[in-house]
């Protein structure tokens, strides 16, 4: 799901449902309100009360078709656009530099006005579904009126008065209804889309590892930290995909890896994922300071991330900053360099107790020397941390470090990737 797709899930859904704790007292509103105007009207004549119950009746049934026909369809599409376009949006924001260097401007100017156009449309349709209820309410209030009058006849000029304003309070009553009717649509559609993010199946139940051994399945040779092993291959053979299966990030196939004995499409991802700190390939920073960032990892002290800053050969750039480590890095790094980005995501998995630390591409982007001052640092963090290492890289220096070798070479019709050992030492 994207982060605009998930953002409007969060925020405007989740506004969207919360109108359902008001909308409960709607109901009960309208009930309290049509028996307090029933007796009042019913003071000047039982008839001038009923024909008020009627009025009231009339009212609900009009509000309710008019919300099923008009307000539910509409509200439902207002849920949806807001994601689409917030969607887009983000999209567009991602390669924003990218568009302007290709002269797209404009066109992406059309593109995020034609998915607001969507929610704009949407929310004009609503708009005048509650404008229908609205006349249809002021109409029913007419005709309460001119018929509750009516059937005081005979009765005190004070009561029929009564009689009046009690017909204009019961239809009134109503209106807690109506616009509970004119959110309802957003609210149930909201709740829709919650519920998917809610359903994925959990597997909480699962048994968790007792130890961190590995062992790949096409491979069958069990790992154990500090082992150190290298997947390679081609773009696009699966040595990503292979490692997200692994963290949590991706659901596992079964009888593709052993994690502490047991098949690990039966652990849950919650299970696996202490026993793996990640350096994702595409590094996501927030937009905060550089504290912020590696405290993403757990608590620790300024000592330890100025030493994973170190490890990752970044610690000179923060110093050179007057804030340090309360620099701030912009929305997603765009203060900082592409390699800095990288060597910040290092130093981030570098503060996470965990057997195995998996890093992706991690020196992707580095200039040789950066390269050679980050895997150094990297061959001495683990023999004293005495952590696992993972690494997928396309780049022979990364693997220089490993124990193990596998030649990731495509992903097989049962979606299971395919491997094949280069090079291979006695396992831990």
């Amino acid at each position: 799901m994207s982060s605009g797709e998930a953002s409007a899930r969060l925020v405007q859904d989740v506004d969207a449902v919360q109108t359902l704790f008001v909308r409960l007292s709607a109901p009960w509103a309208l009930g309290a309100g049509a028996v307090s105007a029933a007796l009042l009207a019913g003071m000047a004549s039982p008839m001038a009360g009923l024909m008020l119950l009627l009025a009231m009746g009339l009212s609900a049934a009009g509000s309710v078709l008019i919300a099923r026909r008009l307000a539910a369809p509409a509200g439902r599409e207002v849920q949806i656009a807001t994601g689409v376009l917030k969607d887009r949006l983000t999209a567009l924001e991602a390669v924003s530099p990218e568009l302007k260097a290709y002269g797209l401007d404009r066109w992406a100017a059309g593109e995020a006005a034609q998915a607001a156009a969507r929610l704009d449309r949407s929310q004009i349709v609503l708009s005048q579904a509650g404008g229908w209820m609205a006349a249809w309410q002021a109409t029913v209030t007419g005709l309460a009126v001119a018929a509750v009058v009516p059937a005081t006849l005979g009765a005190a000029l004070p009561m029929t008065a009564l009689a009046a304003l009690a017909a204009v309070m019961g239809i009134e009553a109503a209106a807690g209804l109506v616009g509970a009717l004119q959110q309802n649509g957003a609210a149930v559609e909201a709740a829709r889309r919650l519920d998917a993010l809610a359903s994925a199946p959990s597997l909480a139940s699962s048994p968790a590892p007792s130890e961190a051994s590995l062992v790949l399945s096409a491979d069958g040779v069990q790992m154990a930290p500090p082992m150190r092993l290298g997947l390679i291959g081609p773009s696009g053979s699966g040595k990503t995909t292979l490692a997200e299966r692994l963290v949590g990030l991706r659901d596992a196939l079964a009888d593709e890896a052993r994690l502490g004995g047991l098949d690990i499409a039966g652990v849950a991802p919650d299970d696996r994922r202490p026993l793996f700190a990640y350096a994702a390939q595409d590094i996501r920073l927030i937009d905060g300071t550089i504290r912020d960032n590696l405290l993403l990892a757990g608590p620790a002290e300024d000592g330890a991330l100025w030493r994973a800053l170190e490890d990752a050969a970044l610690a000179e750039r923060v110093r050179a900053d007057p804030a340090g480590l309360d620099a701030r890095v912009g929305p997603n790094g765009e203060r900082l360099s592409g390699g800095e980005r990288r060597r910040l995501g290092l130093a981030r998995a570098y503060l996470r107790s965990a057997p195995w630390l998996v890093l992706d591409e991690p020196t992707e982007g580095l200039d040789p020397t950066t390269e050679a001052q980050v895997l150094t640092a990297l061959d001495r963090r683990l023999k004293h941390s005495g952590q696992g290492l993972i690494v997928v890289s396309h780049r022979p220096a990364p693997t220089q470090l490993c124990d193990r070798v596998i030649r990731v070479e495509g992903i097989a019709e049962d979606g299971k990737v395919r491997l094949t050992v280069t090079r291979q030492l006695a396992p831990v």
